[in-house]
């Protein structure tokens, strides 16, 4: 644990960096390369200077964007992170992809200035609106962070220090969310990433004790279905069977399931039955009838894909379609829905400001000359990238 005085002294180093009129590798040992990235990010988003609190969502309506898991797994643990911000004189706060906080407690030390920032639920903290803080830069990262004092790049909270992680779910391995503590800076300690990271522990052993049947679909590159964590020996048939009813919660009778499945093709009721009856055999009871319905916990990359969408999340959107929805499906239903989220995907690629993320989806999805066009008008036309995008789009 550093003294007083090294507090002090970081402090004033941070500063001079911060004052600095060009900032270069050769500061990487004094700042780490995240923040300094995170500062550039920053500088780039034209965050108002007078900024001294997070922009807050007042109404707040049932939160689509946050995974309904995470919000039960909440209801688990919630007295345990309380007692946990009580203790340690902390705020912690979850927040979901998006840096949006869901949920949050506050010791008495620290509720007042927490309100005051707006670090509380409602309160959104992307990297873009408010600068460079924890929890957004452990959600860009999607590893455990360290913000301290005026390496944030708000100075209302120049007096926090702030450890975050990232929270992952047990079963699909996505991030659900992140968990921040937050105290101010005089009392930084080097095991506070620990505790946040075995805060997110705690969410994540919710998770598993409120998820015992939890099925996880996978329809973006090879599709895939999970169950309880374990990849389930299907058809592509029966993919797709239960990809339309995790697009229809409220169940499908049998008429409605084949249309959507076949369509015009001429294919029998019997057949239909026949897949559905061997769907029943490797879900059990989690298959419902009369209508045909999923009765698990159930998410999938997807569902999380439209919720960012929905959200604004363009970023967190663009990461989970790693590829094509379905892409050898026949079924009307699934192509029609494709089609629908390919164009508010695209929609949300031309509102995108961050050529990384273009970059790395383009990485992802080469044909997306949607992106292609995009980087074109963010990059100067001077640029070497400009025209290798340029030729690249010439040639699809």
């Amino acid at each position: 644990m550093l003294s007083q005085h090294e507090l002090l002294q970081k402090r004033h180093d941070i500063d001079l960096l911060r004052q600095s009129s060009s900032m270069s590798l050769q500061h990487a040992d004094q700042l780490s390369q995240s923040i300094l990235s995170s500062w550039q990010r920053s500088k780039l988003a034209d965050i108002p200077q007078e900024l001294e609190a997070a922009p807050l969502i007042i109404q707040t309506q049932p939160n689509q964007q946050s995974p309904n898991v995470l919000k039960v797994a909440l209801a688990h643990c919630s007295e345990e992170l309380k007692h946990i911000a009580q203790q340690s004189s902390m705020v912690v706060a979850v927040g979901d992809v998006g840096s949006t906080i869901v949920w949050s407690a506050a010791s008495g030390q620290m509720r007042q200035a927490a309100e005051r920032v707006h670090f509380v639920q409602g309160g959104q903290w992307r990297e873009d609106l408010v600068g460079t803080n924890a929890l957004a830069l452990s959600l860009k990262t999607q590893q455990s962070s360290c913000v301290f004092s005026n390496e944030h790049y708000m100075s209302s909270i120049h007096d926090w220090v702030c450890y975050a992680a990232p929270i992952i779910d047990p079963y699909s391995k996505q991030i659900l969310g992140v968990i921040d503590l937050s105290t101010t800076w005089n009392h930084h300690n080097s095991l506070g990433l620990l505790a946040a990271e075995r805060c997110a522990s705690i969410i994540q052993s919710a998770l598993v004790e409120c998820q015992k049947q939890h099925l996880f679909i996978r329809a973006f590159t090879v599709p895939q279905v999970l169950f309880n964590g374990k990849v389930l020996v299907l058809t592509p048939r029966q993919i797709e069977i239960l990809t339309i009813l995790a697009l229809c919660p409220q169940g499908m009778n049998l008429e409605n399931l084949h249309q959507a499945l076949y369509g015009e093709r001429k294919v029998s009721m019997g057949t239909l039955k026949a897949e559905m009856s061997q769907l029943r055999d490797i879900l059990g009871g989690l298959l419902g009838s009369r209508p045909y319905r999923l009765l698990a916990t159930l998410e999938a990359d997807f569902l999380q894909a439209e919720q960012a969408l929905d959200a604004g999340y363009i970023e967190h959107a663009l990461k989970l379609c790693r590829g094509i929805f379905l892409a050898k499906t026949e079924s009307p239903f699934l192509c029609t829905w494709r089609d629908c989220l390919e164009s508010r995907l695209s929609e949300a690629i031309f509102r995108s400001n961050e050529i990384d993320v273009l970059l790395k989806h383009l990485a992802y999805c080469p044909e997306a000359i949607d992106a292609v066009e995009r980087l074109i008008e963010l990059t100067p036309s001077g640029h070497p990238a400009h025209q290798i995008l340029v030729k690249y789009k010439d040639g699809q």
